[in-house]
């Protein structure tokens, strides 16, 4: 027997992977969480042997929610499923302990796949990950990009700036205030030594995140 948690915020989400995964033998347990607190409570009450988590949550970054995991239940897979490009996440999900990394956009075949790799201890992740996975992954911290050292939200945030988007967009896409996206902002340009959105930008661009 599987027992799955599906952690997305979008029901219309939930109810697709839920139709997905009932076609699978052998999964007779699937719960749901709309955000991050509720899936760490469900977490921390019983045993997933697998959660299919998406990056973009309203109250905390799935990276984070991710991490904590792996601390509370290391021995829950954790499945990525987000509308990000691999490049973005994937090689910072994997770091942190993901199992694989899916994007929304890959047919249900695939995504079935991915669960049956992951469910026998494996992992799954596409030939291009892997090639940059081997390129990325094995680096001394000498070596490491700016972008490495910050958190999971602020990393979030930054893509979001990099993209144009303001403070108030931000605010209202993650349901937090624009003082605290402010915040995080300034953080991240502390972090990476960069003085403006535009340096931000570019940043990006050059190491292909955006």
């Amino acid at each position: 027997m599987k027992k799955i948690l599906i952690c997305d915020d979008h029901k219309i989400v939930r109810d697709g992977l839920l139709q997905i995964l009932m076609t699978m033998p052998g999964t007779n347990v699937i719960e749901e969480a709309g955000t991050a607190r509720e899936a760490l409570n469900l977490i921390q009450g019983s045993h997933f042997d697998l959660l299919i988590l998406d990056i973009s949550l309203p109250d905390r970054c799935g990276l984070e929610v991710l991490q904590l995991v792996k601390e509370k239940s290391p021995l829950t897979n954790v499945l990525i499923l987000s509308m990000h490009p691999q490049e973005q996440y994937a090689i910072r999900a994997l770091k942190l302990g993901a199992s694989g990394y899916l994007s929304k956009n890959a047919a249900s075949g695939e995504l079935l796949i991915a669960i049956e790799r992951i469910s026998e201890n494996g992992s799954y992740i596409s030939k291009a990950l892997a090639e940059n996975l081997a390129r990325n992954v094995v680096k001394k911290d000498i070596n490491r990009l700016k972008h490495e050292y910050l958190s999971g939200r602020e990393f979030e945030i930054m893509l979001k700036l990099a993209n144009g988007k303001t403070l108030k967009d931000i605010g209202e896409e993650l349901f937090i205030s624009n003082k605290t996206v402010g915040t995080y902002r300034s953080r991240v340009m502390e972090k990476m030594d960069l003085k403006n959105n535009t340096d931000l930008t570019k940043y990006c661009i050059e190491n292909k995140l955006i």
